[in-house]
C-alpha cells in the first residue's frame, strides 16, 4: 500500500494542481468577461475603460456636436456635411420642455434613422437640465427618456444615451453621484438598454466627481454599461496637466470616458486642444468637438463650419478639429457595424 501512494501521491498532487489552475483560469476569464455578459446582445456596450460595438470591435468616437432643438431647418444639410468630414459620430442636442420645445419621437426616429443611413453613431442628449442644480432636473430628463424609449429599443447598436447634458453645475460630487444611482436604474427599468452615458458635474468640466463617485455610478447600472463624459473647456482644458489628471482620473479606474465636448477657447480660458486630440488619439479616447454652427451670444467663434453645408471650416478651430494631425479626417474609423 505504502509503494503504491508513493506511485500514486505525485500523479494526484499534478492532477489536483492542474484543477486549481483551470478554476483560477475559469475564474479569471469571469472576471475578464463580467461587464460585457450583463450587456444586451447587438449592443455597444463597455468593458472596462473601452467601448465596443456589437462585432466586439473597439470604437472610438471621432465627431463634433450639432444643435438640433435650435436649427431644425438646417439638420439635414449639417448632418450630410459633418458625414463628409469622416465623422463616425454626432451627439444631438435636444429638449424636454424644460426650458425649450419638447422635441417628440418621431424627430427622435428620424435623427436616428438618418445618422444610421450616414454610418455615424448617435449620441443622443436632452439639453434644459444644463448647469442645474436641482435633482429635479435630471429626474424630468429621465422621465423624457422613458417617455421616448421607443425610439431607443432597438436601436442599441447605433445609439448611445448621454441622459442630460451639464446637470448639476456644482463643482462637487456627492449629490451629483447620488442622483445618478438613483435615476439610472429606472431608465433599465423601462428596458432602455444603449450605452448610457453620464457628463461630469461642474457643467461638465468637474472630473473629480467621476474620480470620486463615477464607479458607484457606474455599479449602480444593473447592465455595466455606463460611460462618463468630460467637458473640456478653460477650466478642465486650460493645460496639458489639467486634461492629463482628468482623464486619467477616470481611467486609472478601469472606467470609460470621452470628451463629450470641448472648444479650442471659451469664456473660461484658453483650451490646449491640440493636446487634448493628441492624447485622445494616443490612448483612444473618443471625442466630440463643439459644434457644427449656431453658436452665438458671444460665443459664435466655437462654430466648426462658417456655414451648414461645410463649405468653409473656421480657421482657428474647424480646420484643426476636422483636418489636423490628430483631427477627424486623419483619425476617425467607422464602427464596423456599418461594414457591408
Amino acid at each position: 500500500m505504502k509503494k503504491l501512494l508513493s506511485v500514486l501521491l505525485p500523479i494526484i498532487i499534478l492532477v489536483t494542481m492542474a484543477g486549481c489552475g483551470s478554476s483560477d483560469d475559469s475564474s479569471a476569464a469571469a472576471e475578464k468577461n463580467r461587464r460585457t455578459t450583463a450587456a444586451p446582445k447587438n449592443s455597444l456596450y463597455v468593458d472596462g475603460n473601452k467601448l465596443y460595438d456589437s462585432n466586439g470591435k473597439e470604437f472610438v468616437m471621432r465627431g463634433v456636436n450639432h444643435a438640433y432643438t435650435w436649427f431644425k431647418d438646417e439638420t439635414n444639410d449639417a448632418l450630410d456635411a459633418i458625414a463628409k468630414t469622416g465623422s463616425n459620430a454626432v451627439r444631438i442636442v435636444l429638449a424636454d420642455g424644460d426650458q425649450w420645445d419638447k422635441d417628440d419621437i418621431n424627430a427622435i426616429k428620424s435623427l436616428i434613422k438618418r445618422c444610421t443611413e450616414l454610418e455615424m453613431i448617435t449620441i443622443v442628449e436632452v439639453h434644459d437640465a444644463t448647469g442645474k442644480d436641482d435633482p429635479e432636473y435630471l429626474v424630468r430628463a429621465v422621465d423624457y427618456w422613458i417617455e421616448m424609449k421607443d425610439a431607443l429599443i432597438g436601436q442599441e447598436q447605433y445609439v448611445i444615451l448621454n441622459i442630460a447634458n451639464e446637470w448639476y453645475g456644482n463643482w462637487s460630487s456627492s449629490l451629483w453621484g447620488a442622483v445618478y444611482k438613483e435615476q439610472i436604474p429606472r431608465l433599465r427599468d423601462a428596458g432602455i438598454k444603449n450605452v448610457i452615458m453620464v457628463d461630469s458635474a461642474g457643467w461638465g468640466q468637474f472630473a473629480q466627481s467621476v474620480a470620486d463617485n463615477g464607479m458607484e455610478v457606474y455599479k449602480s447600472d444593473p447592465l455595466e454599461n455606463t460611460m462618463f463624459s468630460i467637458h473640456f473647456y478653460g477650466s478642465a482644458g486650460g493645460s496639458s496637466d489639467k486634461i492629463k489628471s482628468a482623464l486619467e482620473g477616470v481611467t486609472n479606474q478601469g472606467l470609460c470616458v470621452c470628451a463629450g465636448e470641448f472648444g479650442y477657447t471659451h469664456t473660461d480660458g484658453d483650451v490646449d486642444e491640440k493636446y487634448l486630440m493628441k492624447y485622445c488619439v494616443e490612448h483612444d479616447i473618443g471625442y466630440l468637438g463643439w459644434s457644427w454652427k449656431g453658436n452665438s451670444g458671444g460665443v459664435e467663434y466655437l462654430d466648426i463650419s462658417n456655414d451648414w453645408e461645410g463649405k468653409s471650416l473656421s480657421a482657428d478651430w474647424g480646420e484643426n478639429l476636422i483636418n489636423g494631425k490628430y483631427g477627424i479626417k486623419k483619425n476617425a474609423k467607422k464602427c464596423t457595424v456599418f461594414d457591408k
